[in-house]
């Protein structure tokens, strides 16, 4: 198989991330503007109820297809047979999936208001099943799956203007949330064919996937309790008011973090091949450069985004939800773990086959989640769902750390690292100044907020590049190179 280059993946899946998010930061100012606060809540506890559902049906199954099917990936004959074996798991482990969600729908009386719009979500949990995203991901094709995004993106946001324009079109709103989500995945299915014919077989050794799909499983379980069990706590113990307001703060915080991880996401096929060839030079490398460069980038965006909450909050959403600007800033000190987590986890846990050691490290953090929430909700409501999600990013860092410190320690230790971490703390100072001053100079919201961002880039990569910093100094290099061939 041809070589694909790991900065162009980079940079396609960014581009893909960054159209997912788009999506939202375009049309959710509109939205929050036509739907009202209850609306938004509904919507948005909805989809955190069909959100469990979807994690049963998807298992472990793309983290353990991208790690195992790497292998075989220059094999016709194997990896549409490995392919075939895993997508078969796939769609039993949705129906049942669809049986358990139809069961809560009848049993859970809570949930039957909302009955409508959780069905219309569910979708998603048989497009993704078809989508078989993780093929692509195998062959690193990032250039069909960004063009397919950007078609099914543009299209929706057409629907979006044109079907949602009262405040009771929320289930309207998810519909076309869904067609943007998943609305490709019949495409993918298709195309997916010039890499590998996959089927449903009958036959096969299915205990060889099953124990690794479940323990993978099992950590998405725990990930996805810290991740959307503020949600559904505050909705169960609250009401679509409170869960409104912190929707937009967490809306907004995963907005940047996505858009980060993509990084990440591009790299973890490459950083499999590397570990099962057992080239742990070229592995550790890519490790290394993969954190340094997270830490240049999440450091500032995380002091940002924190400067300038309020101003976010009403460019997106409107001075109705201005109490969500605590809750955000709270979310970014989250920021710095979640990225990291995500190296530790996917990059070297899962690729090291540490599964076990990710499952207690999720466990242990989710059980952190779920017990601020129960306590602090009642007295903090969304401040208290932001906080649990800091303290759960953190205590996974510390345990996903020590699972993987006989491997990252040197990266973590070293000079590079260090001077990292250093320098961009200094470039967060002149961010800080940058923002105090916008906010001084100017009036004009937009105005405040583009030349806040535009001189706070400057500035940040101005002393990065003073101050010898290896990530800004290559990134510079790479700018004068692409200058020069225009």
């Amino acid at each position: 198989m041809k070589k694909k280059s790991l900065a162009l993946n980079a940079f396609l899946n960014s581009l893909r991330s960054v159209l997912s998010i788009l999506f939202p930061l375009i049309t959710f100012p509109y939205i929050s503007r036509r739907l009202t606060v209850e609306g938004i809540g509904a919507y948005n506890f909805s989809n955190s109820i069909v959100s469990y559902f979807l994690m049963i049906a998807a298992l472990g199954i793309s983290n353990y297809a991208i790690r195992e099917g790497t292998k075989y990936r220059n094999d016709k004959n194997k990896i549409e047979r490995f392919s075939s074996e895993v997508f078969t798991i796939n769609m039993a482990s949705t129906l049942v999936a669809y049986v358990l969600l139809f069961l809560c729908l009848i049993i859970f009386s809570k949930i039957h208001s909302y009955i409508l719009c959780i069905l219309i979500f569910s979708l998603q949990i048989f497009f993704t099943t078809i989508g078989t995203e993780w093929i692509y991901q195998i062959y690193e094709d990032y250039t069909y799956i960004t063009v397919r995004s950007i078609i099914f993106q543009i299209v929706s946001i057409i629907l979006l203007f044109v079907f949602v324009r009262k405040p009771n079109d929320y289930l309207n709103y998810a519909a076309i949330t869904v067609f943007s989500a998943v609305g490709a995945n019949v495409l993918n299915f298709i195309h997916a064919r010039q890499y590998c014919h996959i089927h449903l077989v009958f036959h096969f050794n299915w205990k060889k996937h099953i124990i690794p799909i479940l323990i993978l499983f099992a950590t998405s379980v725990t990930v996805m309790i810290y991740v959307n069990s503020d949600v559904t706590l505050l909705g169960l113990m609250k009401n679509n008011y409170v869960v409104g307001i912190y929707s937009v703060s967490s809306k907004i915080y995963l907005m940047v973090k996505t858009v980060i991880n993509a990084l990440v996401m591009v790299t973890i096929p490459r950083l499999a091949v590397f570990y099962g060839r057992k080239q742990i030079k070229n592995y550790n490398e890519i490790l290394s450069s993969l954190t340094n460069t997270l830490i240049t980038l999440v450091v500032p965006a995380s002091i940002g985004l924190f400067m300038l909450s309020k101003e976010v909050i009403l460019i997106i959403s409107g001075s109705k939800y201005l109490g969500a600007t605590s809750s955000l800033q709270i979310l970014c000190f989250a920021y710095f773990f979640a990225v990291l987590n995500y190296v530790l986890n996917d990059g070297v846990l899962i690729v090291t086959r540490r599964e076990k050691y990710a499952l207690r490290g999720t466990v242990v953090s989710a059980i952190i989640n779920i017990v601020f929430n129960l306590i602090f909700i009642p007295f903090w409501n969304e401040n208290a769902a932001a906080i649990s999600t800091v303290l759960a990013e953190m205590s996974l860092f510390i345990m996903d750390y020590h699972y993987s410190k006989d491997i990252v320690s040197g990266i973590f230790k070293s000079k590079e690292f260090v001077n990292n971490l250093v320098t961009s703390a200094a470039g967060c100072v002149g961010i800080v100044g940058i923002c105090l001053l916008c906010n001084i100079g100017w009036q004009s919201l937009l105005l405040k907020t583009i030349f806040s961002i535009v001189l706070s880039v400057i500035i940040y990569g101005a002393i990065l590049v003073l101050l010898n910093n290896k990530v800004a100094l290559s990134m510079l290099k790479k700018a004068k190179i692409i200058l020069k061939s225009m």
